[in-house]
C-alpha cells in the first residue's frame, strides 16, 4: 500500500512542479550522456587512422564503397549538430557551412575534435531554451515547419547513430570503445 500512496503523493505535489526543468534535464541527460561517449571515442582514435574508412579492409563481399572516414563521420555529425540545433534557438549557422559535411579546412583531429565540441556547446544552448511552453512551437527546417522538440529528439537519434558507427570504425581499428570499457 506504500508505494501506491507515495506514487499518488508524486502524482499531485511533485509532477506539477517539475514544468520546465523536466523537458530540459532530460534532453540534457540524454545529450550528455551521447556528448560524453561521441567525444571520448573521437579522442580514442589516433590521430594516423582519423582518416580510416572499411573501405580500406577489402572485406569480401561487402560494399563500403565512398563511406565516411572516421573524421568525416565527426564532421557531418558535428555540421548537422549545428545545423539541427541552430534553428531551436534561432540563431544563424557558421557562414563557413556549404553542406552537411562541414567546412573543408578543418581538417587534423585537435581541429576536427574543437569543431565538434563548439557543435556541442550549440546543443547545450539550444536545450537551455526549451521549455514546456515553448517545446510544440514550430520552427522551420529544411523546408517543413516542425516543433523544436521534434529537433530535439532528432539531434539526440542522429548523434546516436554517428556514435554507433564510430565504435564500429574503433573495433574494426582494433580499439575498444571507451564507453564500452567504462560500462563493464
Amino acid at each position: 500500500m506504500k508505494p501506491v500512496i507515495f506514487l499518488i503523493l508524486n502524482l499531485i505535489f511533485i509532477v506539477p512542479c517539475l514544468g520546465q526543468q523536466s523537458i530540459t534535464s532530460a534532453i540534457e541527460r540524454q545529450f550528455n550522456n551521447i556528448e560524453r561517449h561521441i567525444l571520448t571515442s573521437a579522442e580514442a582514435m589516433p590521430e594516423e587512422k582519423f582518416n580510416f574508412t572499411p573501405e580500406s579492409l577489402d572485406i569480401k563481399n561487402s560494399d563500403f564503397k565512398g563511406v565516411r572516414t572516421f573524421a568525416g563521420q565527426i564532421m557531418h555529425l558535428a555540421t548537422d549538430n549545428i545545423l539541427i540545433w541552430s534553428p531551436i534557438t534561432g540563431a544563424s549557422v557558421r557562414s563557413d557551412i556549404d553542406d552537411v559535411n562541414g567546412p573543408k579546412y578543418i581538417k587534423t583531429k585537435k581541429e576536427i575534435i574543437e569543431y565538434l565540441k563548439s557543435s556541442f556547446e550549440i546543443g547545450h544552448k539550444a536545450i537551455s531554451t526549451l521549455t514546456t511552453q515553448n517545446a510544440m512551437d514550430m520552427i522551420d527546417f529544411r523546408g517543413r515547419q516542425l516543433p523544436k522538440l521534434d529537433l530535439a529528439f532528432y539531434a539526440l537519434t542522429h548523434a546516436n547513430e554517428h556514435y554507433g558507427q564510430m565504435a564500429i570504425y574503433l573495433r574494426m581499428c582494433g580499439i575498444i570503445p571507451p564507453p564500452t570499457i567504462n560500462e563493464k
